[in-house]
């Protein structure tokens, strides 16, 4: 068991180095357009600051090549500050003379929020340099980005080998939610897989194959598993190079008695055509873009049928209005089914949010990626360094 910030003693007047996952999206004026993940480090930060330590915050926001100011941390730092009125202070730098004048500065119950890691390459190069810059500013080392859990960078990886650490409550969540789905997960057990590519998939179905009792593939995944079938798939997306694996994954799923469903009617765009095509079969020149009417059906009464559903990767490309049907249709399902749900990846946490029916799904993943690794059975290197009971 990972070391929580419960168990942590006597950190008042501590200077604790907190990792949150600010990666939010934002306006070109600097205004949040989504604050989950915010909201998600709250309870954290709210508990460090009530036990009096001296919180420095750190946090990456999007990929940048250096300085961006469209991705600075100020209006995080701001927001921030109406949940801790007088109590946030900024710093426009990421490591240096003056985040080390700013952080010694800092009063018990303060928070310092630090720009954004990514304006420094050494970051995501987990460079031993910045490593001992980030070490150098805390007494204690607190991770709760579990949207970076899979990745070893500096202000992860590397500063958790060399100072005390502990997982804050979100990354504790996380943890016991994928733990209980995987070690006693309820029946019947289904998981849907979606997005366009099917490489990122593969090992994910191969390891849930293990617990499921049924695996549903839509959005453009899908195809590669049709052509495995012999079924024509038009001018669709597919991974040929991967054909082969997915008849083994079927093969395998009929040996052990699991169900994979796959998409038996679609909408499609038409070479020379206006508008939206509806079909059973895909023809030369057809391009599927969503699940039709009979897969949503097929689909919803699996869903309604399970008593626990993991959804990653969206039916269809939902971000079109033409194609959001069939996503907006299982999310719907799924919230409606009563079993207990996890949706993690990006996608699929936004489709479920945008389908209006978020407060009704259990657990919304903070982490594509790491939820990804979770579920495939790896581990998260950013969390196998943190200390143990």
């Amino acid at each position: 068991m990972k070391r929580t910030i419960r168990d942590l003693k006597n950190i008042k007047g501590k200077r604790i180095l907190l990792r949150c996952d600010f990666n939010v999206p934002l306006d070109h004026w600097g205004d949040i357009l989504n604050d989950n993940r915010i909201k998600q480090a709250l309870p954290t930060i709210s508990y460090l600051v009530d036990q009096g330590a001296k919180l420095i915050v750190c946090s990456h926001l999007g990929r940048p090549k250096g300085y961006d100011k469209y991705l600075s941390l100020f209006p995080v730092a701001v927001y921030l500050m109406k949940y801790f009125p007088n109590k946030v202070k900024f710093c426009g730098k990421v490591v240096g003379s003056e985040v080390t004048a700013a952080a010694s500065k800092l009063k018990d119950g303060e928070i310092l929020v630090l720009e954004n890691l990514r304006f420094d390459s050494r970051e995501t190069e987990n460079d031993p340099t910045f490593v001992q810059e980030l070490v150098s500013l805390a007494d204690i080392f607190v991770d709760d980005a579990f949207g970076v859990a899979h990745r070893k960078h500096a202000s992860n990886y590397g500063v958790a080998l060399k100072l005390p650490t502990a997982v804050g409550f979100l990354i504790e969540k996380e943890l016991e939610v994928f733990d209980k789905a995987f070690q006693t997960p309820a029946h019947p057990f289904v998981a849907i897989f979606g997005g366009a590519k099917v490489d990122d998939k593969l090992n994910l179905i191969n390891n849930v194959m293990k617990f499921a009792d049924t695996i549903i593939i839509g959005g453009g995944m899908a195809y590669t598993f049709l052509q495995a079938k012999g079924i024509n798939i038009g001018n669709s997306i597919v991974s040929l190079d991967l054909v082969d694996d997915a008849k083994r994954i079927m093969d395998e799923a009929e040996k052990r008695n699991i169900k994979i469903l796959l998409p038996v009617d679609h909408l499609a765009i038409c070479e020379g055509k206006k508008g939206v095509v509806r079909t059973k079969e895909l023809f030369k020149g057809m391009t599927a873009l969503d699940i039709g009417n009979k897969t949503i059906k097929l689909f919803t009464d699996e869903i309604l049928n399970a008593k626990q559903i993991i959804w990653n990767g969206p039916l269809g490309k939902y971000e079109d209005s033409r194609f959001k049907k069939g996503t907006m249709k299982i999310a719907k399902a799924v919230a409606k089914s009563g079993a207990y749900s996890i949706v993690g990846g990006g996608d699929s946490v936004s489709a479920v949010e945008i389908s209006g029916v978020a407060d009704r799904i259990n657990h919304l993943s903070t982490g594509g990626g790491a939820s990804m690794k979770l579920m495939e059975g790896k581990v998260l290197p950013a969390i196998e360094v943190v200390d143990t009971l």
